[in-house]
C-alpha cells in the first residue's frame, strides 16, 4: 500500500491512504517480516552471488504447483530486480553484516517495522494523506470520492473462524476481499487454504509473529493427542519443513500436537519465547496431557531421541500468516471480473491478489516482493487512470 501510494504521488496524483490499524500496528504483516525475494544479476552488498530472473520465476512457479499465472509470475520476477533500489531511494536500509548467506533474499536492517517506518515517512514527504484507524468495509462506501482505488489490505486471516492461530495483524479481516468477490470480481486461489506453520499453542490469537514458530522438531518426537507419532521428525530439514508440519498438525484431531524432547534435545533447542514444560517421567507427561501412556512410551522407543529425563514439552497448534483466497488481477494490477472484463479504476496489490501468483504455495520472502512489485504497478496504473493519461 505504501509503495503504491508513493508511486501514485510521484506520478502527480493526489493520494489518500486509509490504514485500518492504529499507528502502533500500522503496516500489516510486513511489521513481522525480515526479508524479501529479489532477482539480481550480480552480487550486491546484501546478496551474494546471482539470482537470475528465470530462476526466480521457476522457484515461484514450482511453489505454486501450477496454479500461478505465468504472466503474473513473469511480471513479479522481472519487477523484483528494481525493488531494492526503489526501497533504498525511499529510506529503507538493508542489512549488510551478520546476515544469513542468502543469494535469493535480502534482509531489512531493523526488520519489517523499520521498513514500514521508512516508507511511511517517505509517503508523508511526498504529500500522501495518511490516515490510521480508518477501517474500510466496502469500496462503494469507502467515504473517499476517488477516481481510482487500490486494494492492498491482505486477505482474511484475522477472522478466527478458520480455527488457526493468526500469526499476523489482527486487522486483516477480509471485508474488502469479500466485498469485491460479492460484487463480481473473479476469485483466485482456494477458499479455506492457508499458509500454515507449527506454532507454540500458548501463542496469542493474533500478532505473535515469527517468534511463535516452533523449529528443530528433529531434536525430539512429535505426537498426536493420543501420544502416537505420525511422521518422521528428521525427514525434512529444508525450509519446506515449516509448511509441512503446519499442514500435518492441522489434519490432527483438535489440531493439536506435542513436541517432546529429552534433556539432550532440550539443551540443543534454540531459544523460545515460552520455556518448554518439564516433566520428570513420560508417565507424568502422559497424565498431564491425557495421552495414552503406553502409546507415548512406544513412540519414544521407536523415535530413539527421547531417552534421558527430564522430559520437555512444547504444545503446538497450526498458525497462519495468510490465506489462499484472493481476487484476480491482470499484469497491470487491474481487478478482473468473473466475466473476464476489467473493473475500471480498481486495482489490487499484495496478498489480496497473491493467489494469482503463488496459488496456495509459498517461498520465503515472496509475499513482500508481490506487495512491492504489484504495489508499484498499481500506483502507476491508478495515477494514469485518475489523471486521464
Amino acid at each position: 500500500a505504501l509503495i503504491a501510494a508513493l508511486t501514485a504521488a510521484e506520478r502527480g496524483a493526489r493520494v489518500v491512504l486509509d490504514e485500518a490499524a492504529p499507528p502502533v500496528f500500522r503496516g500489516g504483516n510486513t511489521r513481522h517480516s525480515r526479508n524479501l525475494r529479489l532477482a539480481h544479476v550480480a552480487p550486491t552488498a546484501f546478496q551474494p552471488g546471482a539470482y537470475p530472473v528465470d530462476e526466480f520465476a521457476a522457484d515461484v512457479a514450482r511453489a505454486s504447483d501450477g496454479a500461478g499465472d505465468p504472466a503474473l509470475i513473469s511480471v513479479l520476477a522481472e519487477g523484483s530486480v528494481e525493488i531494492a533500489d526503489l526501497l533504498a531511494r525511499h529510506g529503507v536500509v538493508f542489512q549488510t553484516r551478520e546476515v544469513p548467506p542468502s543469494r535469493k533474499t535480502a534482509f531489512f536492517l531493523g526488520g519489517g517495522r523499520s521498513a514500514i517506518n521508512a516508507l511511511w515517512r517517505a509517503a508523508e514527504r511526498a504529500g500522501v494523506i495518511l490516515r490510521t484507524d480508518r477501517r474500510v468495509v466496502s469500496l462503494s462506501a469507502r467515504g473517499v470520492k476517488s477516481a481510482a482505488v487500490i486494494a492492498a489490505c491482505g486477505g482474511a486471516q484475522s477472522d478466527l473462524s478458520h480455527g488457526f492461530v493468526d500469526r499476523g495483524s489482527p486487522f486483516v479481516t477480509g471485508e474488502i476481499l469479500h466485498d469485491l468477490l460479492a460484487d463480481g470480481a473473479r476469485s483466485g486461489g482456494e477458499a479455506g487454504a492457508h499458509h500454515l506453520v507449527a506454532v507454540d499453542a500458548r501463542s496469542p490469537d493474533h500478532d505473535g509473529g515469527i517468534v511463535t514458530r516452533v523449529d528443530r522438531l528433529d531434536l525430539g518426537m512429535v505426537v498426536d493427542p493420543h501420544g502416537r507419532r505420525f511422521a518422521e521428525e528428521s525427514a525434512e530439514r529444508g525450509p519446506t519443513r515449516y509448511a509441512l508440519w503446519g499442514r500435518r498438525i492441522a489434519a490432527l484431531p483438535g489440531r493439536f500436537a506435542l513436541l517432546v524432547l529429552d534433556a539432550e534435545g532440550r539443551a540443543a533447542m534454540p531459544p523460545t519465547v515460552w520455556p518448554p514444560l518439564c516433566f520428570e517421567t513420560l508417565a507424568e507427561l502422559a497424565d498431564a496431557f491425557s495421552l495414552d501412556p503406553a502409546a507415548l512410551a512406544a513412540s519414544a522407543e521407536a523415535c530413539g531421541r527421547v531417552r534421558r529425563p527430564p522430559f520437555f514439552v512444547v504444545p503446538m497448534r497450526p498458525g497462519t500468516a495468510f490465506g489462499g483466497l484472493g481476487v484476480a488481477v491482470d499484469a497491470r494490477a487491474r481487478v478482473v471480473n468473473r466475466d473476464g472484463t476489467i473493473r475500471p479504476g480498481v486495482f489490487a496489490a499484495g496478498m489480496i491478489m497473491a493467489a494469482g501468483v503463488i496459488g496456495t504455495g509459498y517461498v520465503s520472502g515472496v509475499a513482500l516482493t508481490i506487495g512491492a512489485v504489484f504495489g508499484r504497478i498499481a500506483g502507476e496504473e491508478a495515477a494514469r487512470h485518475a489523471l486521464g493519461r
